[in-house]
């Protein structure tokens, strides 16, 4: 029988401090959550002040203010063409830059339903219907699995009402019935479009003009005709209305040319300058306090000014990391800040982690949620991080996969536009004129990629 003895092993493990945890969450952390994470951390450690409130301008709206309205009159309660008539037009400008919210698709036909001079229950059953429309305008299921307990009669008015109203061609299946009531209601509909599109959509995609005019026994000019009043139709009526929440960003770091030089800016005006409070010091000081209040107090002060001064640090630590990450990106894509997107150059996070020494976790957590202010926009830092594409011969791998994107897109919108489309393959031609060597599939998958449509569509 073996008996169990105890046995000494000595053994390395890393454990998850909380100071840890902390300096690896403000790394990732936006400057937007930076900014609440600090209020946060203001009112829950009394150890941790403000030292000096930055404004909370950004940037570009110091630089492009005027001096007398930076210190303007501070008395004045507000706009003052509001309270005294002022001059209109500067009253205009106000009320167009407030901010508002973007109208629905859903919101849109509502208020548009409700005008109707129709039945209550049609009217009902038309907000039920528009209730159940996605994005697009189209169904998010089948109207018997939608509303099982409805008149059929009632819903099949309410269905055409909704149908009637702007956008046309909501409250359908797909996009095939939108065009198809989109035609039904138009004005001057070109003639058998009605029937192309309900039996030869397919072939109209294709290009199979001759057989559609075959099958409907019309002139193939007839067919074209048709295309041409398709194409003024909206197959996805709700796309121009706002589908998702407005996301407001604010850059992290601003990039700009000065004197022919590029410069990094850290936007830290909206982080306060943070220091430890002088109370909180002297009672954590080594001086003696009689009793034990007095020896609780030093304790829970030196708490809050060890966790005041950890915070500070790591929030430090955040900035001098960006600077030094986005430094070296700024090295590696220098072209891209001159001259724009298509200059955009193959990067790794390896390769900045090796300039920076930092590990590729770090790099990774550093670039992630950043967004950098350029002169060609605002873009989030990890866009700046790209794969080359395998081009032939060894000149291939300097083009980066968003840069020749970039050049897809510039040569599809550099069409005529009343002129033949170019089709992928005449693409990958003229980017192999340009020195990027690629496939015709490859560039059909960066055509898709920047939601760009094919010729025959276009």
């Amino acid at each position: 029988m073996q008996a169990q003895q105890p046995v000494l092993r000595q053994e390395q493990r890393l454990r998850m401090t909380p100071q840890l945890y902390q300096a690896i969450r403000i790394m990732a952390l936006p400057l937007a959550d930076l900014q609440l994470t600090i209020g946060q951390e203001l009112q829950r450690n009394p150890a941790l002040e403000v030292v000096s409130e930055e404004a909370t301008d950004s940037l570009d709206e110091l630089e492009e203010r005027p001096e007398e309205e930076l210190f303007g009159d501070s008395s004045d309660p507000g706009f003052p063409s509001l309270r005294t008539g002022g001059d209109a037009d500067a009253k205009q400008r106000f009320l167009e830059g407030a901010l508002q919210r973007p109208e629905t698709l859903q919101e849109h036909l509502l208020w548009q339903v409700r005008l109707q001079p129709a039945g209550a229950e049609v009217v009902r059953t038309a907000e039920l219907l528009i209730r159940n429309l996605d994005d697009n305008g189209f169904f998010r299921e089948p109207l018997a699995a939608a509303l099982p307990d409805a008149d059929p009669r009632t819903l099949d008015r309410a269905q055409r009402l909704v149908q009637r109203l702007d956008p046309a061609g909501t409250c359908v299946a797909d996009y095939r019935e939108s065009l198809i009531v989109q035609i039904r209601h138009h004005e001057a509909p070109a003639a058998h479009a009605a029937a192309v599109v309900e039996g030869h959509l397919d072939r109209l995609e294709r290009g199979r003009f001759d057989e559609i005019a075959r099958a409907l026994g019309i002139s193939v000019a007839d067919v074209h005709a048709v295309l041409a009043f398709v194409r003024t139709l909206e197959p996805l009526p709700g796309r121009n209305f706002e589908s998702e929440p407005t996301r407001y960003v604010i850059p992290d770091l601003i990039v700009r040319m000065d004197g022919g030089e590029l410069v990094i800016v850290l936007n830290d005006e909206v982080i306060p300058v943070l220091g430890v409070d002088s109370f909180f010091e002297r009672l954590g000081g080594n001086g003696s306090a009689g009793g034990a209040a007095g020896r609780e107090a030093r304790r829970f002060a030196k708490a809050n000014l060890q966790e005041a001064r950890s915070f500070i640090r790591n929030v430090d630590a955040r900035n001098r990391s960006l600077v030094r990450v986005t430094r070296s990106v700024v090295d590696h894509q220098r072209e891209f800040f001159r001259r724009g997107p298509k200059q955009l150059r193959p990067l790794t996070l390896r390769d900045v982690a090796d300039e920076v020494e930092l590990h590729d976790a770090t790099v990774s957590r550093v670039v992630n949620g950043k967004f950098v202010q350029t002169e060609w926009g605002v873009f989030e830092l990890r866009d700046f991080f790209t794969n080359s594409i395998s081009g032939a011969g060894s000149s291939g791998s300097q083009y980066s996969k968003a840069g020749v994107k970039e050049m897809v897109r510039e040569i599809i919108e550099a069409e005529p536009p009343g002129g033949k489309r170019l089709s992928d393959s005449r693409i990958a031609a003229a980017l192999a004129e340009r020195g990027v060597k690629i496939a015709r599939r490859t560039v059909a998958k960066y055509r898709g990629e920047l939601d760009i449509e094919s010729s025959l569509e276009r």
